[in-house]
């Protein structure tokens, strides 16, 4: 298994974000990696996105867990490993909301592909988080 986490505090309603997260078909709005993005229905466990990195081939996602103002959960699949990313909203310092994004890639191959995959994918979340709670903050 291959794990990365980050996490950054904000003075943003826990609702802010969620609000963010939630509104699938604006995520490029604080994600400057995306360009295209589709979800099937209502942010919701079992939706699925269909997220089309900047220069890259589409990436499905499937909404695996959707606790309102609280935590999502998204999965990828694909060449024998499992890409797992909880983004999750809990109480912060000082009435603080801290936001953290945890990906873990399990599978066949996870010890050794998870190390050259993980980093790629995971290198631009301190921008996006930044971006992402700067919005919420403007809400």
């Amino acid at each position: 298994m291959w794990t990365y986490e980050h996490s950054v505090e904000t003075n943003a309603a826990p609702e802010a974000i969620w609000d963010l997260w939630a509104d699938v078909e604006h995520w490029a709005d604080w994600n400057a990696d995306i360009a295209h993005i589709r979800i099937d229905g209502p942010f919701e466990a079992g939706s699925r996105i269909v997220m089309t990195p900047a220069g890259d081939d589409p990436v499905h996602l499937l909404v695996a867990e959707a606790t309102v103002n609280e935590l999502f959960v998204d999965e990828a699949r694909f060449d024998g490993l499992l890409l797992r990313t909880t983004h999750r909203l809990t109480p912060g310092e000082r009435d603080r909301t801290r936001v953290t994004y945890r990906m873990e890639i399990t599978g066949a191959g996870a010890d050794d592909l998870g190390p050259r995959i993980g980093p790629a994918v995971t290198a631009d979340w301190p921008q996006t988080m930044t971006a992402l709670v700067a919005l919420a903050q403007d809400v």
